[in-house]
């Protein structure tokens, strides 16, 4: 995840931590060498403008503050560590595995929801590509019917990936398509199957009625499927991001999230805020447009290059 909050140009973000000393303008020491409330205040205030939320932003401060207290943080290193180190505690607790439910013997089916331009395709055909590349047989299915260029796209990441197809018509029922990719991955010996969904707009109640619909139609195809659904979100929309999960979640029962275009962004709070907030854990983060820029999550070393110098 070394790539982590890096521009599209392959120029370093300006890390939190650096925007932390902005704030401070002395030697971070100096925030708890007394009482310094307006320090302290500036520190809570700027991880809510990370995207943090403020409950997390809160408690993150007052551990450091706590740790410094019975003589655990005294240098910035330390410091650092601390609030490295709380940001990964955040990030484990509760439903935390960041591992993908896959299913032995039988296909394992993928449903994949979000809205316009959070880069669901784009992370699909990744996905298909890194299993594929582990000797997995994988299917995609277009169940985003919406737009025309929706299908093509799928297309153009399976050929790229090298894994089978289906699709409709523009204008078809998603539904039936949905239905259609999963009866064709069993019939075709599929390891996993994954379908695209429209990237439907989260305030929009028939679009969500739909996505209940295909949910409900891949089960009766496949009783126990979906086995995960995951939700994508565009890292770069700050708590916009987590109207959106808290949207989607009372629409189907997401299973983890999928937080994409983190390289074009220095604001990676929202990481830790929307999995505090639904329960739900992080499962990739995407880091480029490349097919092979697509790791799965690590909260260790994501807390780290949060808080890297």
């Amino acid at each position: 995840m070394s790539r982590l909050f890096r521009r599209k140009d392959d120029v370093p973000q300006r890390s939190l931590w650096q925007r932390i000393k902005d704030v401070v303008r002395t030697d971070v020491s100096v925030l708890f060498s007394g009482v310094d409330e307006g320090s302290l205040e500036a520190l809570e205030t700027l991880l809510i403008e990370s995207d943090f939320g403020v409950p997390t932003s809160l408690a993150l401060v007052a551990e450091v503050e706590r740790r410094h207290k019975r003589g655990e943080v005294k240098t910035e290193a330390e410091f650092r560590r601390a609030l490295a180190e709380g940001v990964e505690a955040a990030l484990r607790r509760g439903n935390a595995d960041p591992s993908l439910a896959m299913v032995a013997g039988g296909p394992t089916v993928l449903l994949v929801i979000g809205v316009n331009g959070a880069g669901k395709t784009t992370f699909i055909g990744k996905l298909a590509a890194r299993f594929q590349g582990q000797g997995q047989r994988v299917l995609l299915g277009a169940a985003d019917t919406f737009r025309a260029g929706a299908i093509d796209q799928l297309r153009v990441w399976s050929e790229r990936a090298g894994v089978d197809f289906v699709g409709g018509a523009a204008g078809s029922d998603p539904a039936s398509v949905a239905y259609d990719a999963v009866d064709a991955g069993i019939t075709r010996g599929a390891d996993v199957i994954i379908v695209d969904t429209a990237g439907r707009l989260h305030t929009s109640d028939d679009l969500m009625t739909e996505l209940r619909k295909i949910h409900r139609v891949i089960k009766k195809r496949l009783p126990e499927a979906p086995h995960e659904v995951l939700l994508v979100l565009d890292g770069t929309i700050g708590q916009n991001a987590l109207s959106q999960a808290r949207t989607f979640s009372a629409a189907v029962p997401v299973t983890g999230l999928v937080v994409t275009k983190l390289d074009g962004t220095a604001k990676g709070g929202i990481v830790v805020a929307v999995h505090e907030a639904l329960n739900v854990p992080i499962k990739f983060v995407g880091l480029g447009e490349q097919i092979g820029d697509l790791e799965p999550f690590d909260a260790g070393e994501y807390a780290r290059e949060l808080v890297a110098t």
